[in-house]
């Protein structure tokens, strides 16, 4: 398993992460549900028309964080906007129940993936275990 493979499971198995970015000098953190692999890449989804959508045109840099069964991760990078349909589908065809509200091809629907990427991997039991994804 690669490295972004590890970090896109574990967010998977979370089922719910936090994504926070800033607007200004305010920072915002919201929940997310989507991670997904495409050519080698880690993914998230959201829309156009969504604040956090703005938030990331502004400023790329982001910070996930999720938790599960004593350990947490957290993934901060930058977020590259990825406006193919084939990058779009994939998202979509990895989460079918977001069909009824995004379509690859409308103006509306974003994916968009980790550029120089850390992720790390924490607990209270064991040294952190840093992964870099570029």
């Amino acid at each position: 398993m690669s490295s972004v493979e590890k970090v896109c499971e574990f967010l998977k198995d979370c089922k719910t992460y936090y994504l926070a970015t800033v607007d200004g000098d305010q920072p915002h953190v919201r929940p997310f549900g989507t991670a997904h692999i495409f050519e080698g890449k880690l993914y998230i989804q959201t829309g156009k028309v969504k604040e956090v959508s703005k938030q990331i045109g502004k400023n790329p840099k982001v910070e996930i964080c999720a938790c599960k069964d004593g350990e947490w991760l957290r993934v901060s990078g930058t977020l590259v906007n990825d406006d193919r349909l084939e990058a779009k589908q994939s998202m979509l065809d990895a989460y079918p129940e977001l069909g009824e509200m995004y379509k690859a091809e409308d103006d509306n629907t974003q994916v968009l993936y980790f550029q120089d990427a850390t992720a790390v991997f924490s607990s209270f039991v064991k040294e952190p275990e840093v992964i870099k994804m570029d």
